[in-house]
């Protein structure tokens, strides 16, 4: 079984050069976990940048081998530094998530 991760958020500024570069640090800061938090299988991350009502919002998509794996990679200390980095970006009613099997 494959688990896939993903999470959407909009980002807070309403410059849009400030969203595009806040949108760029998600993406860095994300990507950069791959090879540190060992039960990533895999990650990308994707910035909107074709409904321009919601350019720049940002998704990640990420696959575990299980919850477990998951689990992992949330409570994971490289994982939180760029959770709490992320937070300061995006507006925090906007996260959606959802968690399935593949």
């Amino acid at each position: 079984m494959t688990l896939r991760h993903i999470v959407a958020w909009t980002l807070k500024s309403d410059d849009a050069a400030q969203r595009r570069a806040d949108a760029e640090g998600v993406r860095s800061r994300l990507l950069a976990l791959e090879g540190v938090v060992p039960s990533i299988q895999s990650i990308a991350v994707i910035i909107d940048e074709v409904d321009e009502r919601t350019t720049n919002s940002v998704a990640v998509v990420a696959d575990f081998a299980d919850a477990a794996g998951l689990e992992q990679y949330i409570v994971h200390p490289a994982h939180q530094e760029a959770a709490a980095w992320i937070r300061t970006v995006v507006n925090p009613e906007s996260r959606v998530a959802v968690d399935g099997s593949l």
